[in-house]
């Protein structure tokens, strides 16, 4: 086989090979990030002014206190799939949320985790047992691109969520409930200009905790 033979078939290995992003960060880090970049991107905020992002008609205690009873409650979830109005709302919560971009490689139309990926999840892993980030909750949100059925990708998305937490808890010690994992299979694209989109396809980071308003 001719070297452009050889480079020409791993192109073709590595298009097939689903590439996922895990997102967590207002900040998209174009390049593997550092641990201390991870770290730094997943630290929750402490709001600064009474009221900040907080419903105009409810107080931002009692605010909070839904938001934690929502959180508490489906970190419980084991047995099944969140709702689709629970995926929504942790949706709308994880916003606001501190998050970091990272691509995290499955096999083909697979949930497996391919050795590529190994280096970075181990890195993710050791962030999140910092103790900078103890007694936080994260999400672990799958995302697909367009391509296929809603039902497949929604399918896909929970599958490869489910296995990053396997992974996670496999290598670190992580409690169970410290991990939420929902599928949104291809509801949240990242770049809707091109649905079809390698950035589409990825696992979303998010650090669920929330400080308390800060009184002035």
């Amino acid at each position: 086989m001719t070297r452009l033979h050889s480079f020409a078939a791993a192109v073709a290995s590595l298009a097939l090979a689903g590439v996922l992003t895990v997102s967590a960060s207002t900040l998209a880090l174009a390049q593997s990030p550092t641990e201390q970049e991870m770290l730094d991107a997943l630290k929750p905020e402490v709001p600064k002014t009474r009221g900040l992002t907080i419903e105009p008609s409810i107080e931002p205690s009692e605010a909070m206190t839904e938001r934690q009873e929502f959180i508490d409650r489906i970190r419980k979830v084991k047995t099944r799939q969140l709702t689709l109005g629970e995926r929504k709302k942790v949706a709308t919560i994880a916003k606001d949320r501190p998050k970091i971009d990272l691509e995290v490689y499955f096999d083909y139309n697979s949930s497996r985790i391919t050795s590529d990926a190994r280096p970075e999840l181990m890195k993710l892993g050791r962030v999140l047992t910092s103790p900078d980030l103890e007694g936080s909750v994260f999400l672990l949100g799958g995302h697909t691109d367009a391509k296929g059925s809603d039902r497949y990708n929604q399918s896909l998305s929970e599958r490869r969520a489910a296995s990053v937490k396997r992974f996670l808890q496999r290598n670190f010690d992580i409690s169970d409930d410290s991990l939420v994992v929902a599928g949104y299979g291809e509801e949240e694209l990242k770049n809707s200009d091109d649905p079809f989109a390698s950035e589409n396809r990825r696992v979303q980071i998010v650090n669920l905790e929330e400080k308390p308003v800060a009184q002035r």
